[in-house]
């Protein structure tokens, strides 16, 4: 029985899946905000919240994919 030692996604993948995970946490950042239960905050609505954050949370989803689906070009020698 051989050990076989080989991930299947090599090191640059494993690279682009961090980084969209630090792209998608960056969105849900965005998306964040502090509201009191006794007054109401308007900024809720705001366009960072509604809009910005969950755009960049979606590019950072649609970058993992692409970095799990993503295979280097073999070098020839």
């Amino acid at each position: 029985m051989e050990n076989n030692k080989h991930f299947t996604l090599g090191k640059i993948n494993l690279i682009l899946i961090a980084v969209g995970f630090a792209i998608i946490v960056l969105g849900f950042a965005l998306m964040t905000g502090s509201a009191t239960i006794k007054e109401f905050d308007p900024d809720i609505y705001s366009f960072r919240r509604i809009t910005v954050g969950p755009m960049i949370s979606l590019f950072g989803f649609i970058s993992i994919i692409f970095a799990i689906l993503y295979k280097p070009k073999s070098k020839k020698q």
